[in-house]
C-alpha cells in the first residue's frame, strides 16, 4: 500500500524557475532540473522530487541528501548548514535562512494547487476534530459532492485512502490535493491540529471556512502554557490562513476565539441565545444522537447522528454551520439528510458501534487521550440499561497516571484492563489501582481482556473497548496479518454466541 496520496500524473515545473521565483541561493547546476513533488522525509522520497533538509533537535535532514539522492531525489533544498553538509551529495543546492517556513509555499508551488483549488475547510480544537472532518465529508456526499479528506490517522482523494499515523506535513499535503485535484474532488476538509499550526504544516493554503469546537489540556505538555495552546490555534483565525470562521462559543476559549479572531465568525452553542446557531439534544441513544439546529431568521434542521453523547449533536452543527458559511443552503443540506435517514457518517475507531441488537452494544473507540474515553464512557451511563463495561488496554511503560486509571474505571460497573507488562501495582503508574466502585481484573493481552468481558456481558449491557492504538496488522514471526480492533470486536460478538453484527 502506498504510504502516501500523490498526484499520478504531475507536471514537472523547472527548478531553475523556482530558485527565480523564491530567490534562493543555488549551489550546483540546475540546468534542465526539473522537479514533480517534495518530501522532507529520504525514506519517502520519489524520482525526480525535491528533497528538502530540515534541521532538528536529533540532526540536520540534510545529512540524508545521498540516501535522498539513491531514492531518485532531483535536487536539495535546505539552509546554509545544511547546504554545507550535503556538498559531497552530488545534488544541486538550493539555499534559504528557513526552509521549514518557506516548505508550503514551495509545495503549492510546484504542485499548483493554489490554480483551481477545491473548497477548503479547516477544522481545530483539542477534542471532536476528526468528527467534525468526518461529517463534512458525509454531508457533502450525501450532497452529490466528490470529497476528499485529510486527519492525523488518514487520507482520502474521491475513493483512495491511506492510514497514516500523524497529521501531513506541507508537502504531502498539497501532493494529496493535486491528487485530488486528478480525481475530481469539489470539496476538501482538513483536520489541523495546533502543532500543524505552529509547525507550518499547512503553509501555503487558504481555507475558505474553518472551524473551532473546544479546547482542553490534552497537548499543554508541547506548549509553554495554555495561552500558548490557545494563541496556536487561534492563528488559523487569520486572513493569511482563511475567508471565514464558524466557532463552538460553549466554553470560554471559543468565546475567545470568536471575540478576538480577524475573520467574518459565525457561532454555535447549545445555550440558547448565546449564539448565532443553537444546537438542542433531541434524542440520545446507544445508536445514535438526535437534533435540532437553529439559525438565524428562523431558519431550521432536525437530523440524527449514529455516534453516542451529546456533543456529537454540536459536533454536527458545526459541520452544518461551516457548509452554509461556505455558500451551501440549509434547505439543500436538510432536504438530503431527510432522504438519507440522518447523517450517514461511519468514524473508524471512536465510539464506533461494532455490534447488532442482540447482545450487549459493544463500541471501540480508540480514545487519543484518556479525556477521550472519558467522554465516552460518560455519554454511555445515562443510555446504558445495564452494566458499563470498560476493556482498557495500556501499553508497557506507557506509564498512565493512576488518577486516569481510577477515573476510568470509576465510571464503569467492570474493568478490565490488558498489558503486556503490567507494572506493579504500588507504583503510581500502575493499570492494577483498586477503584471503590468497579470490579477491577488484570488480563496480560488485550484479545483476551475482549473476550472475558464479553463472556459476561448480557444483553443491556454496553461494552467499551479502548485499544491503545488503530492498529492495520498483527505480526506474527515476522509475517504480518490484515487486523483491526474493530474486526475483532465483531468476531469476539460472534464467538459469545451474540450473533454476527448488522
Amino acid at each position: 500500500m502506498a504510504s502516501s496520496l500523490r498526484p499520478e500524473h504531475p507536471v514537472p515545473r523547472s527548478l531553475a524557475r523556482l530558485a527565480e521565483d523564491f530567490g534562493l541561493e543555488v549551489r550546483g547546476s540546475l540546468e534542465g532540473v526539473e522537479v514533480t513533488g517534495v518530501s522532507a522525509d529520504a525514506e519517502d522520497i520519489e524520482d525526480d522530487e525535491l528533497f528538502v533538509g530540515l534541521p532538528g533537535g536529533a540532526g540536520h535532514g540534510a545529512a540524508y541528501a545521498a540516501d535522498a539522492r539513491e531514492r531518485g531525489a532531483a535536487a536539495l533544498l535546505t539552509d546554509p548548514a545544511g547546504a554545507d553538509l550535503a556538498a559531497d551529495s552530488g545534488l544541486p543546492v538550493l539555499v534559504t535562512a528557513d526552509p521549514r517556513e518557506a516548505l508550503g509555499d514551495l509545495a503549492a508551488w510546484v504542485h499548483r494547487t493554489a490554480e483551481h483549488p477545491p473548497l477548503l475547510f479547516a477544522v481545530t480544537g483539542t477534542r471532536g476534530k476528526t468528527s467534525v472532518v468526518h461529517l463534512l465529508d458525509a454531508i457533502l456526499r450525501q450532497l452529490g459532492v466528490a470529497t476528499g479528506f485529510s486527519t492525523t490517522t488518514e487520507r482520502r482523494a474521491a475513493d483512495e485512502s491511506v492510514r497514516r499515523a500523524s497529521a501531513p506535513d506541507a508537502p504531502e499535503l498539497h501532493a494529496l490535493l493535486a491528487r485530488m485535484r486528478e480525481s475530481g474532488v469539489r470539496a476538501a476538509a482538513v483536520e489541523v491540529p495546533a502543532q500543524a499550526l505552529t509547525q507550518g504544516m499547512v503553509g501555503g493554503l487558504v481555507f475558505d471556512v474553518v472551524g473551532f469546537t473546544n479546547l482542553g489540556d490534552d497537548h499543554l505538555d508541547e506548549y509553554p502554557d495554555a495561552e500558548a495552546y490557545l494563541a496556536a490555534k487561534q492563528s488559523l483565525f487569520d486572513p493569511d490562513r482563511s475567508r471565514r470562521g464558524v466557532v463552538d462559543v460553549d466554553g470560554e476559549a471559543g468565546r475567545r476565539v470568536a471575540d478576538e479572531a480577524r475573520i467574518p465568525i459565525t457561532t454555535v452553542a447549545t445555550v440558547p441565545g448565546s449564539a448565532d446557531w443553537t444546537v438542542t439534544v433531541t434524542d440520545a441513544g446507544r445508536s445514535g444522537t438526535g437534533f435540532k439546529l437553529e439559525g438565524p431568521g428562523g431558519s431550521a434542521i432536525e437530523s440524527s447522528v449514529p455516534l453516542i453523547g451529546r456533543w456529537m449533536a454540536t459536533n454536527a452543527a458545526l459541520a452544518i454551520v461551516m457548509l452554509v458559511e461556505s455558500g451551501f443552503e440549509l434547505e439543500a443540506i436538510g432536504h438530503a439528510l431527510e432522504r438519507d435517514g440522518g447523517i450517514l457518517v461511519e468514524i473508524p475507531g471512536l465510539a464506533e458501534r461494532v455490534s447488532g441488537e442482540d447482545g450487549p452494544a459493544v463500541f471501540v473507540d480508540y480514545g487519543h487521550a484518556v479525556s477521550g474515553v472519558l467522554a465516552t464512557l460518560d455519554a454511555l451511563r445515562p443510555i446504558t440499561p445495564g452494566r458499563v463495561i470498560v476493556v482498557l488496554a495500556v501499553d508497557a511503560g506507557s506509564g498512565v497516571p493512576a488518577e486516569h486509571l481510577r477515573a476510568l474505571l470509576d465510571r464503569a460497573d467492570l474493568g478490565i484492563v490488558a498489558g503486556p507488562a503490567l507494572p506493579d501495582p504500588a507504583g503510581t503508574p500502575s493499570p492494577s489501582v483498586p477503584s471503590p466502585t468497579a470490579a477491577v481484573q488484570l488480563v496480560a493481552e488485550p484479545r483476551e481482556a475482549l473476550r472475558r468481558a464479553l463472556a459476561v456481558a448480557e444483553q443491556g449491557d454496553s461494552v467499551l473497548y479502548a485499544p491503545t492504538a488503530h492498529e492495520d496488522h498483527l505480526e506474527n514471526t515476522g509475517v504480518k496479518h490484515p487486523y483491526t480492533a474493530r474486526d475483532d470486536a465483531r468476531l469476539a460478538i460472534q464467538e459469545a454466541g451474540w450473533g454476527a453484527p448488522s
